[in-house]
């Protein structure tokens, strides 16, 4: 099982999580990284924040 943090409220970069990078969110990289790893049956995000959860389902 993979656990991935993903806090609402960072103080450098406000929204980061789910700002764009080359194409994508950035919590989508950490979430395809642990797919593509084929390691774990299971990958969980961990937030507090409702639109990270959205863009991370």
């Amino acid at each position: 099982m993979a656990i991935i943090p993903a806090r609402g409220g960072s103080k450098r970069i406000p929204r980061k999580n789910i700002k764009p990078f080359c194409g994508k969110p950035m919590i989508a990289w950490s979430i395809d990284a642990a797919k593509q790893s084929g390691v774990f049956d299971r990958i969980i995000v961990s937030t507090d924040d409702e639109e990270i959860a959205d863009v991370a389902r």
